[in-house]
């Protein structure tokens, strides 16, 4: 769990390098917050079929909306790109198919220009001091 709330606390932390465990264990607990947000909306009637958003979709979507871009970003930089890949994304279903992609792939082994292997980190590396 502690991979999954990294990015958290990281907030606006676009330096470095995310492994692949990091990321997707980030966009599961997104995923899985995004339904909990969306069914509390339509509960609490802050849902609006016609546009399928709601008030807190909206809160939570802001909030979260920085430290996922710079976990995107900080897994781009662990397959040895810049940041500036994620703009791919603009690119209608083929961007997001080639960020898919490379963010399947593996991580440059040992250090690279963004920083050294995250994987070489312990745990207790993760621990907050």
């Amino acid at each position: 769990m502690n991979y999954a709330l990294q990015p958290l606390k990281k907030y606006a932390d676009f330096s470095g390098r995310a492994r692949r465990k990091e990321f997707w264990l980030y966009y599961l607990c997104f995923m899985v917050a995004t339904i909990i947000v969306t069914i509390f909306d339509m509960v609490v009637g802050t849902y609006d079929y016609q546009y399928s958003v709601g008030l807190f979709y909206v809160i939570f979507s802001l909030g979260v909306f920085i430290p996922t871009l710079a976990v995107s970003v900080r897994r781009l930089h662990d397959t040895d790109r810049r940041g500036w890949w994620y703009l791919l994304i603009f690119i209608p279903i083929l961007g997001g198919l080639a960020l898919l992609v490379l963010f399947c792939l593996n991580g440059t082994e040992g250090p690279n220009r963004f920083g050294p292997d995250p994987k070489t980190e312990t745990v207790e590396d993760l621990q907050p001091a």
